[in-house]
């Protein structure tokens, strides 16, 4: 069955990306509570169906919500909305190198026109779900952004693509892993399940202090490091392939949508 978004709801996520069009820029964790968030990356359309099966081979990584077509800026997700500004911060990329951080992406559409967005589900979306079972998230807590960080899980290749597993972290209190795990296990489609739970250099992480990307944690005592699929990971795959332009979202900073997350649990 499909869920509504209520009024409030809708009214904050427009308000969000009202915010954010007119430049304001700022991490989305904990932004218009209860409503999807997504990551983002879009691609000349020569990569686009590249772009595609890596998404399709790497799907807890990489689990897509909505396409947006050569020569479109709108989401379907979100009536109104305009991909090329309505994210607080945009990651423009040359060659697998970034070039640029920007809070309008308008120009890097003007420069490719024929680019193809993806947006990938996001975990922003399964914190409402541990919220609600009183699942501490630290990173809200403490105003930051949550920590990510590239590890040693290698990607299935899809063509000219190929890259390393991002994930994002945040410290759960031991007792509440189990419910963790099975609250998020639930969201299939914003990554689901945890990749690991406890040892970091398991996952080539060598200091957990020192994030690839986002802030620093703070992890307290009888707190177990678990570990999430991140949608960051198409940024590694940048990196690693070289394409010689992208447009990503800044990790942190997600595309704010119109629809509940209720609609993303089975």
């Amino acid at each position: 069955m499909t869920v509504l978004a209520t009024p409030a709801q809708l009214a904050a996520a427009r308000a969000a990306r009202a915010a954010y069009r007119a430049g304001e820029s700022a991490p989305t964790s904990g932004v218009a509570t209860g409503l999807t968030q997504a990551n983002l990356i879009a691609v000349p359309a020569d990569w686009a169906f590249e772009t595609l099966l890596y998404t399709q081979r790497n799907q807890k990584a990489c689990p897509v919500i909505d396409v947006i077509e050569q020569g479109a800026v709108e989401s379907a997700l979100a009536p109104g909305s305009d991909i090329r500004t309505d994210i607080g911060s945009y990651r423009i990329w040359r060659d697998g190198v970034l070039a640029e951080e920007t809070t309008d992406a308008r120009a890097a559409w003007a420069e490719h026109p024929d680019l193809v967005a993806f947006l990938i589900g996001c975990s922003f979306t399964f914190e409402t779900g541990l919220t609600e079972a009183g699942i501490p998230i630290r990173h809200q807590e403490l105003g930051r952004n949550v920590p990510m960080y590239r590890t040693n899980i290698e990607c299935t290749p899809a063509g000219r693509l190929r890259g390393e597993m991002v994930v994002s972290m945040r410290p759960i209190p031991a007792r509440q892993v189990a419910d963790a795990v099975q609250i998020t296990g639930r969201t299939p489609a914003v990554h689901g399940a945890p990749v690991h739970v406890g040892d970091p250099a398991s996952l080539g992480i060598v200091d957990l202090s020192n994030p690839d990307f986002g802030d620093a944690p703070v992890v307290r005592d009888g707190e177990v490091p678990v570990f999430w699929a991140c949608g960051v990971t198409p940024q590694a795959a940048i990196m690693a392939s070289q394409p010689p332009f992208a447009v990503t979202h800044s990790p942190g900073y997600m595309f704010i949508t119109d629809v509940p997350d209720a609609e993303y649990i089975v």
